[in-house]
């Protein structure tokens, strides 16, 4: 968990995949197409992936553990969440306010 907190806060937008996931590479084409210049975090080529998998699971509390998108060093959540905030308007605003964009 403490690796997961320490990798989450190293940039204002921080995305932890797995480099098989569609739906990971979804969300970070979709934060790359609002101009995000976000940390992507691919579990299956880190050493400890799995451990920070079980880590994110835990954060998440269900459903896949990847993506797991945090902004401002805060877990936001997966997929749904993210793209829930984007349709209705509030992604953009929460990225500003995080430092990710200066539109």
């Amino acid at each position: 968990m403490e690796r997961v907190m320490k990798l989450a806060s190293e940039r204002p937008v921080v995305i932890f995949t797995l480099s098989s996931c569609c739906m990971c590479h979804t969300v970070a084409r979709l934060l790359c197409d609002l101009g995000v210049n976000a940390l992507a975090h691919e579990l299956d080529k880190d050493p400890k992936g799995k451990e920070m998998e079980r880590a994110l699971l835990k954060l998440l509390g269900r459903g896949p553990p990847v993506p797991a998108v945090f902004i401002g060093g805060k877990l936001v959540g997966g997929t749904n969440r993210i793209m829930s905030l984007h349709l209705g308007g509030e992604l953009i605003p929460m990225l500003k306010n995080a430092g990710a964009l200066w539109l």
